[in-house]
């Protein structure tokens, strides 16, 4: 590797390495966030709300590092025109197109990380986030009650109240539980209780307690002691994960898949791949500044395309799923316009094209003219 290329390739590795810490801290801030809301709200684990975002953070690892990449080409290239050492190497007789080698080999294993992390990572993080969300949505009525505290049920037909729940089993002491269903409410209180299974349906078997049934229509009243007393508490309910979304199957079944759904969620993973491609042959002509403008122009423009660019990918997604077109023309309508700028572009730097160039002459018009 000669001098050239190592300036270059040591100057993007810092830049990445900067520009993906900050990037990953933000996202997982606000994923905590989110997450923590969930859980406030009872639709996520309190106690898996750190394993959430190691989950999240690795299926949403692919765009940032895609970002995180484009950042760090755009900031280099935009520091080396600034400092006019673009011109110096330019004067040297080296070729904007000279500069693609060292960014390949400081790109490709970036974007070999991306596609593994589109093709295998993205569908596994989504699949055990959904089953951690599931298994936390499915658990017992008692596994919802926190000790001294009134919880509701998941059928929101009882209201649950226990002192202490023991860890290790589905077992708890002094249990209240209060019902209505219509005009009769029945209040079940217990020194004890544990959940069985019988024919598929879940019941607290409660042990020494009374129960009173109010009829608010009548008002009768009527109250019985028991020693023991199964209470339906959960109906036999479906498997974990029986609705498989198109996020959660692996890549190879999305291949031997043809509902729309399923080609356009692989549209979005086949995308990731080649849109880290022309982003990062991109930013190397978007980091071009002008002294007079600075780096903030080059900066902003780049992040205005990168949002362009990967919101596409997702409108692609949607249209394909709902059938508005196929996943060829959305590859050739997004990446194919996306990759023809970058080679135009790239032409027009190398040789100066321009379409004046291609034009007739009007000094060559006129003396034909005269000569005819």
């Amino acid at each position: 590797m000669t001098i050239f290329q190592k300036s270059i390739h040591k100057e993007l590795l810092r830049n990445f390495g900067g520009s993906t810490v900050i990037l990953f801290t933000i996202v997982m801030t606000i994923m905590l966030i989110r997450i923590l809301g969930q859980a406030s709200k009872g639709q996520a684990d309190p106690s898996e709300v750190i394993l959430l975002i190691g989950l999240n953070g690795v299926g949403n690892a692919g765009p940032i590092l895609t970002l995180s990449m484009f950042i760090s080409i755009v900031y280099t290239f935009s520091r080396m025109y600034l400092d006019s050492e673009m011109i110096i190497w330019f004067s040297s007789g080296i070729s904007l197109s000279k500069f693609l080698k060292p960014l390949w080999q400081f790109c490709w294993p970036v974007v070999l990380t991306i596609s593994l992390l589109a093709v295998f990572a993205w569908p596994w993080s989504n699949t055990q986030t959904q089953y951690l969300k599931d298994r936390f949505a499915k658990r017992s009525d008692i596994e919802r009650v926190a000790p001294g505290q009134f919880q509701e049920s998941a059928s929101n037909q009882m209201v649950f109240f226990i002192e202490k729940k023991k860890n290790d089993s589905d077992q708890a002491t002094s249990v209240f539980i209060s019902k209505l269903e219509g005009d009769t409410e029945s209040i079940t209180t217990a020194k004890s209780g544990n959940v069985e299974f019988l024919k598929n349906d879940k019941f607290l078997n409660l042990h020494q307690g009374q129960q009173t049934v109010l009829n608010h229509t009548t008002g009768e009243a009527r109250q019985t002691e028991f020693e023991s007393f199964n209470f339906l508490i959960d109906p036999a309910k479906r498997q974990i994960l029986t609705n498989l979304q198109s996020q959660m199957l692996t890549t190879y079944a999305l291949l031997q898949s043809t509902e729309r759904i399923n080609q356009g969620e692989l549209f979005w993973r086949i995308g990731l791949f080649i849109a880290a491609l022309n982003l990062a042959l991109l930013a190397v002509q978007l980091a071009s500044v002008n002294p007079r403008v600075g780096r903030s122009y080059s900066l902003a423009m780049a992040m205005l395309c990168f949002m362009g660019y990967y919101n596409m990918l997702t409108i692609g997604k949607r249209l394909i799923a709902d059938g508005t077109t196929t996943f060829g023309g959305m590859m050739l309508a997004v990446h194919g316009i996306a990759t023809l700028i970058v080679v135009i572009w790239y032409l027009h730097t190398e040789f100066n094209l321009h379409w004046r160039r291609f034009s007739s002459s009007p000094i060559l018009i006129k003396h034909k003219v005269n000569t005819a």
